[in-house]
């Protein structure tokens, strides 16, 4: 029996190679990997004995060869193989053992792996049947099932590993190469990956706005208790070979984390971390079905809390709750007089905190995590495939809104309008969110007619907003809208603006003596 080793990833396999070599196996290796085995002495050919061929081009060709690739795609079950074999003094590799450049640690030209994508494609393709095949190894976590099975099969006269096992790592390869392919895809996506074609064009070397072709390669690593209803199976993916801020998150206690737990935590972390780098201070956002049901930012963290949790204290049961800043003391005697969360998340804990929490809120999850990472493309899939479109953001700022009535916002309604903004957007169209002194407090999300989100804002609002302002996320249609919000008490009103009745419905504004901003861009969220 011959095993191909050729390793990136030199985890583990010098005693692999030590044991399989016990077992009786001859062992061909190249490179790094051939002069790391014989030095620990493991009994190893080098590739070029097999060939009869050197290494070339600083090692771009050395496996590249019918000495090799024809021992590995030989079919066993086809005579008119093995007699090519025979003819050509080709011996049979039985295994092959590979792991590809680290192409996501520092992507360019160098760390395109060819040789080792093809052997690894060439023994997943040849996994065959009960007749026989190749095994392929890619990961240094199945060293010890592979070697415990042959070991096992040797002993039993069998010889090599069950086309069982053949299929599993065969999936496991063309995983692995699919994920590799997929990295390189994506860096060329890159503005740096193109500079190279644009170079002597006189051109900028600018991607287009969203790629031509989007690959996925994701890995499963947190199983969830089941989706979103306990008849469906739900589990977080990852991109494969990448680690996100959740894989630094880290639970300190409470149940484990369910698939609506993922996602409306998720939500509630990207939207507090906005919120408080667009305020500059803290904040807090509680989340009810991935929409803010409370939201405020402030100096002092505890008042910050409060705030939040008094916009819709009733909805903030059960719900998940962000802060931006380390929970101190005062903060958590908050929490704890309040309504019990299903998660709370947060950058850290001063000391004590986690204990009272765990003796107050038993079954609380308490998360804690660095701060959200950066979207490059936003994905959502719809029957039969996936819409694709780039990162949510705020594209206009404050100071180049329009005043389109006649009265002028005084500075502090210009700060409502800016917290009340940057919540709606956030929020489940249609979206209407009424703020006064950095609290939200009133949003009606998810209606099919404005009006009908300007009355629920109104009603969780009950005149806290007085003074304040109101946030409305896609254009008023018509002027009642406006009214609504008048009569909720807000003095400025800020839309998106370029609707065809815009100038009734700036007329309605100063009617009522309300300020009114147009930021030209819409926030719409589904």
């Amino acid at each position: 029996m011959r095993a191909l080793i050729s390793v990136w990833d030199k985890t583990g396999v010098i005693d692999f190679a030590t044991r399989l070599s016990s077992l009786g196996w001859e062992i061909v290796s190249s490179g790094g990997t051939a002069a790391a085995l014989a030095e620990a002495g493991v009994p190893v050919l080098a590739v070029e004995d097999v060939t009869g061929s050197p290494e070339m081009l600083d090692g771009r060709v050395k496996t590249l060869h019918p000495r090799i690739h024809g021992g590995i795609l030989a079919d066993r079950s086809k005579p008119a193989h093995l007699a090519s074999l025979d003819e050509h003094g080709i011996a049979a590799i039985d295994l092959v053992v590979c792991n590809l450049y680290p192409f996501r640690s520092d992507p360019g030209p160098e760390l395109i792996d060819i040789g080792g994508p093809a052997m690894v494609r060439a023994a997943a393709k040849n996994h065959g049947d009960e007749s026989g095949g190749v095994g392929v190894v890619v990961d240094p976590a199945d060293y010890e099932a592979v070697l415990d099975e042959l070991a096992a099969s040797a002993a039993s006269g069998a010889g090599g590993l069950s086309a069982a096992t053949r299929r599993r790592l065969a999936r496991a390869a063309f995983a692995h190469t699919a994920a590799y392919d997929a990295a390189i895809v994506s860096w060329l996506d890159e503005p740096a990956g193109s500079e190279t074609e644009a170079a002597g064009t006189g051109e900028s070397p600018e991607p287009a706005p969203l790629p031509p072709t989007v690959h996925l390669a994701l890995e499963r690593v947190d199983e969830c208790r089941y989706g979103e209803n306990p008849h469906h199976l739900g589990a977080r993916y990852r991109p494969v070979g990448e680690l996100t801020w959740w894989d630094h998150a880290y639970q300190h206690s409470g149940l484990a984390l369910s698939y609506l737990n993922f996602f409306d935590a998720d939500a509630a972390w990207r939207i507090v971390y906005d919120l408080g780098d667009a305020e500059r201070s803290s904040a807090v956002v509680i989340v009810k079905h991935a929409n803010p049901c409370g939201a405020a930012a402030g100096d002092d963290l505890a008042d910050v809390y409060q705030r939040a949790y008094d916009c819709d204290a009733r909805s903030a049961f059960g719900g998940i709750v962000a802060f931006n800043k380390i929970v101190d003391l005062d903060t958590v005697e908050r929490i704890e007089a309040a309504a019990q969360a299903d998660l709370i998340i947060a950058p850290g804990y001063e000391d004590g905190v986690v204990e009272r929490l765990e003796a107050k809120r038993r079954n609380t999850r308490v998360l804690e995590a660095p701060r959200p990472d950066e979207a490059s493309l936003s994905l959502r899939q719809i029957n039969g495939g996936w819409l694709v479109q780039s990162p949510h953001t705020f594209a206009s700022a404050p100071e180049d809104w329009q005043v389109v009535t006649q009265r002028k916002p005084t500075a502090s309604e210009l700060a409502d309008a800016r917290f009340a903004w940057r919540v709606c957007g956030h929020v489940m169209s249609n979206a209407i969110v009424l703020a006064r002194d950095r609290t939200a407090w009133g949003i009606g999300a998810g209606q099919q007619n404005r009006v009908e989100s300007g009355q629920l804002a109104a009603a969780k609002a009950d005149g806290r907003a007085a003074g304040g302002a109101c946030a409305s996320d896609a254009f008023y249609p018509f002027g009642d809208g406006v009214e609504a919000a008048a009569e909720a008490g807000v003095a400025v009103v800020v839309q998106p603006g370029g609707a065809l009745r815009d100038d009734d419905v700036i007329a309605k504004a100063d009617e009522l003596g309300l300020a009114m901003l147009f930021t030209g861009e819409r926030q719409f969220r589904h």
